[in-house]
């Protein structure tokens, strides 16, 4: 008997350490592996098939007190016919045990370069502040917290510190949504483990006047795929540096730093575009048929990529199976007996939001002039859309839609002409909010945003196309702003397209697919 009891004492004393150290957070042992941390630099080619048009780092600092991580990264984009340079670094500093301390962000693209940044104010507020280039501040706002999270580019360290990665592995991380100024929590698979040759140094070949790779190293390494929006997805070693990921038809590649960046610096045949490389050309998806200007009902076969999780059914449009069926907005979802101004139930489709200012003095002042003395929502929306289309002048950009930058410039894509009407929609007192999908254009479906506001129902207007509504040829696939839109990159490459009737006809050609 005191053998066995013996023996049972044993046997709870060894479940207890295994749960210990099996079952508990994933963030605490992210704190005990932080002191692993090692400083080091690792450099990449950003690849658009097999021509370099960039050049990226990610450098680890350490002190006896903090981590920093810096990224960089500079690349010139073939968009809308041309070479358009679009630069970000990133500069995050953590505690040694891990945690948040404070955070740096500059874009700097054609459009409005923006800076972003936020510090942790004791153990649970994060102050969040967005503003220009030359410090002019547009928004701040405080994120109360309820644990340790992870910025997304912290993620590839945050794993390989949490325990090894070994294929079949999951993990969980609370990492910082920058669409909802939240955290929440990221599953992370590891999906296949594969070796890479990777060069350590390069020599200068005087003949062609390149750089090549030399000294190759064999580097384990393993693909992480993240379940929800948010997280990072591709190939990390086992000290959470990347190996290589992907994006948007654009690789980054581990490379010596003489091959990363001297070679790009020195070739300038990665200005040239053509429609073989153009991102817009490249990511639409051709119809099978030709369509008329204005598409009053529209059924779709959608097949080749995963859709869970996207906002596609909802009013004017629903997916039955494989199959959406789209329907112009009927006058009733028009026709409202509210007056402006007025709110929803949800609040935060009449707020404003970073670089959405919607309660800045001007865009006030242009939202009142607009709307006059007219207070039947229909009518004033009408007017705005109206007035966004015929204001602002269509130019394709490249960088972070402001609306208070495309109020002074009075010029942009798409994204411009959707956040600057929904900024005054919100000024004036109409809920609205910003959708993204496709939207046909000459016998493509191209990836499209346009605003959506609450009348009777939600309904979709398009100032870029001076649509009051949008007609059915609009696809939404998303709700919200630039963060969220990341979400449509899975579709990219993947979704295909047939249309099965336009207005009530039938299509009887074959469909040519993706591009």
């Amino acid at each position: 008997m005191v053998a066995g009891a013996i023996i049972v004492a044993w046997l709870a004393g060894l479940a207890l350490l295994v749960r210990r150290e099996y079952f508990r957070p994933q963030t605490e042992r992210l704190a005990e592996g932080a002191t692993r941390v090692a400083p080091g630099v690792a450099y990449y080619g950003v690849m658009q098939s097999d021509q370099q048009v960039g050049f990226a780092s990610s450098t680890v600092d350490t002190t006896t007190t903090s981590i920093t991580l810096t990224d960089y990264l500079v690349a010139e984009l073939p968009v809308g016919g041309k070479s358009r340079r679009a630069t970000a670094r990133s500069t995050v500093t953590l505690s040694r045990a891990f945690r948040l301390i404070k955070f740096d962000l500059a874009i700097d693209a054609e459009g409005s370069p923006v800076r972003a940044g936020g510090r942790v104010d004791g153990d649970s507020v994060l102050i969040l502040g967005v503003g220009t280039r030359d410090g002019e501040r547009v928004d701040s706002q405080r994120v109360a917290l309820t644990g340790p999270i992870l910025l997304p580019t912290l993620v590839p360290l945050g794993i390989a510190l949490t325990e090894r990665p070994k294929l079949g592995r999951h993990y969980i991380l609370p990492v910082l949504d920058p669409s909802t100024m939240a955290p929440h929590d990221v599953r992370f698979d590891v999906r296949a483990e594969s070796l890479f040759v990777v060069n350590d140094s390069a020599v200068f070949d005087s003949t062609t006047r390149r750089w090549n790779g030399v000294q190759p190293d064999t580097v384990r390494a393993w693909q992480v795929v993240a379940q929800t929006a948010g997280g990072f997805s591709g190939w990390i070693d086992e000290q959470g540096r990347i190996v290589s990921t992907a994006q948007l038809g654009f690789d980054l590649r581990r490379l010596p730093y003489e091959v990363a960046f001297e070679n790009w610096r020195n070739d300038t045949s990665h200005v040239a575009v053509t429609d073989e490389r153009d991102i817009i050309e490249t990511t639409a998806i051709a119809a099978n048929v030709r369509m008329a200007k204005h598409v009053s009902s529209l059924k779709l076969r959608l097949s080749g990529a995963n859709l869970s999780g996207l906002d596609i059914d909802g009013p004017h449009q629903h997916l039955s199976a494989d199959t959406l069926t789209i329907s112009q907005v009927p006058d009733s979802a028009m026709t409202t007996t509210r007056h402006v101004p007025y709110r929803t139930k949800d609040g935060s489709v009449s707020d404003p939001e970073p670089l959405l200012q919607s309660n800045d003095r001007e865009i006030r002042a242009l939202a009142r002039r607009i709307q006059g003395r007219e207070h039947d929502p229909r009518v004033v929306v009408e007017r705005l859309n109206a007035w966004v289309h015929d204001s602002i002048a269509d130019r394709i950009t490249f960088g972070v839609p402001n609306a208070l930058a495309v109020l002074k410039t009075r010029a942009g894509d798409c994204n411009e002409h959707t956040q600057l009407f929904v900024a005054l929609s919100r000024a004036v007192g109409v809920p609205a909010r910003i959708a993204a999908g496709l939207a046909y254009v000459d016998g493509k479906f191209y990836y499209h945003a346009w605003p959506e506001v609450f009348l009777n129902d939600w309904v979709p207007v398009d100032p870029t196309f001076g649509q009051f509504p949008a007609d059915a040829a609009h696809l939404r696939f998303i709700v919200g702003g630039l963060a969220r839109q990341t979400e449509l990159l899975r579709l990219m490459g993947n979704l295909r397209i047939d249309v099965l009737s336009v207005n009530g006809s039938a299509s009887q050609r074959v469909s040519r697919g993706a591009k």
